[in-house]
């Protein structure tokens, strides 16, 4: 019997819905569709267009067998809408779900594109625009053996500034190691070109790449309980950081 995953991001100012099936014995997963969703409106899209989007497919909600969503960084907002979403599917229907972090989709995309000249695997850095002239950094390593497995070293939120000195330190560490430099922005990877940085533009990781990743995760057993999963913000909202009292 095939199963069926539904993945979910709204950690963007656009997001998207996807469908996926695994067959029995493929040890890959076939994504079906992928559905855009408007950033902004996504508390108001995001059940319908699930809906339409199993309905199209001949399924139901009932059919859905696992479920992986986006947990961070990204937008306050746009990640609980997501998350709770996934959160009562995942416990109303008793089926595991996955928490993907969107820095390690963007580190699995750029080894699929062929970053760092070339090389698809091996010690990728993603890096996300997180406003305020911050930026999102994921270390990545990404086994040479296994498609779409990433381990990570670690997830920072670093002052853009931060982060080209770090990288201008060690810039001889980078290239030896092949380590790649990879974002979906286009603007930010045009300032940190423009500091010396050799960086990768990619396309930004859908719900498709989730749903790949979150089955490259089920596959492992790497699931978290509704109940457990919990956003990545990598920084405070707005709310905690001036509800701090001074000191």
């Amino acid at each position: 019997m095939s199963q069926l995953l539904l993945a979910v991001d709204t950690s963007g100012k656009d997001g998207s819905v996807a469908l996926a099936r695994a067959m029995p014995g493929q040890d890959e997963i076939d994504v079906l569709e992928v559905v855009p969703l408007t950033g902004g409106a996504f508390s108001a899209q995001l059940v319908p267009q699930i809906a339409a989007l199993l309905s199209n497919h001949g399924y139901s909600k009932s059919d859905l067998g696992a479920f992986a969503v986006a947990s961070g960084p990204g937008s306050f907002t746009g990640l609980r809408v997501g998350l709770a979403a996934m959160k009562a599917l995942a416990e109303a229907l008793q089926k595991p779900m996955v928490a993907i972090s969107v820095l390690e989709a963007v580190a699995c995309s750029g080894a699929a594109q062929g970053t760092a000249q070339g090389t698809a695997r091996g010690r990728v850095l993603a890096i996300l625009d997180a406003g305020r002239g911050d930026v999102y950094v994921g270390d990545y390593e990404l086994d040479p053996q296994v498609h779409m497995q990433a381990r990570m070293h670690n997830e920072r939120l670093l002052s853009r500034e931060e982060f080209i000195a770090e990288a201008q330190v060690e810039a001889k560490v980078l290239e030896a190691k092949r380590k790649a430099v990879v974002t979906p922005d286009a603007v930010l990877a045009e300032k940190i070109q423009s500091a010396g940085i050799q960086i990768e533009l990619i396309e930004y990781p859908n719900s498709g790449v989730l749903a790949r990743l979150g089955w490259e995760h089920l596959q492992r057993g790497e699931t978290v309980r509704p109940e457990e999963l919990e956003a990545n913000y990598l920084r405070h909202s707005d709310a905690e950081i001036f509800s701090k009292p001074a000191p």
